[in-house]
């Protein structure tokens, strides 16, 4: 079955970086857009970014841009997220997802069929 594991969350200070990970397994990876999203407590699911199948195109939530870059790694089967000048706003549980489709909204988190587990980013200030 399909499996989407993140990883590299942690607790960081303003200013920090940190680099999420995400590693797929059970589907071909190279023919999935990856997402990533973010869910603070009590908020709901934020888009964050998304990246095609070849890693061509990338579209960054208007919050991110510039400080967060996201790649993929077709033979690794992984996506990463580098965060960069990290605030304490974003403290988060950070999840991808992976679907293909044709014609969607590529934003929006219901959309995409399979998802991780999440891994937790707090920004201390």
């Amino acid at each position: 079955q399909v499996q989407l594991v993140e990883s590299g969350g942690g607790l960081v200070q303003a200013g920090g970086s940190l680099r999420l990970s995400c590693a797929a397994s059970g589907l071909t990876f190279s023919t999935y857009i990856m997402g990533w999203f973010r869910q603070a407590s009590g908020k709901e699911r934020e888009f964050v970014v998304f990246i095609t199948g070849t890693g061509d195109n990338t579209y960054y939530a208007d919050s991110v841009k510039g400080r967060f870059t996201i790649s993929r790694d077709n033979v690794k089967n992984t996506v990463y997220l580098q965060m960069n000048s990290l605030k304490a706003e974003v403290t988060a549980v950070y999840l991808c997802a992976a679907w293909r489709s044709w014609g969607v909204e590529w934003c929006r988190a219901g959309v995409y069929g399979y998802w991780g587990q999440g891994t937790q980013v707090t920004v201390s200030s």
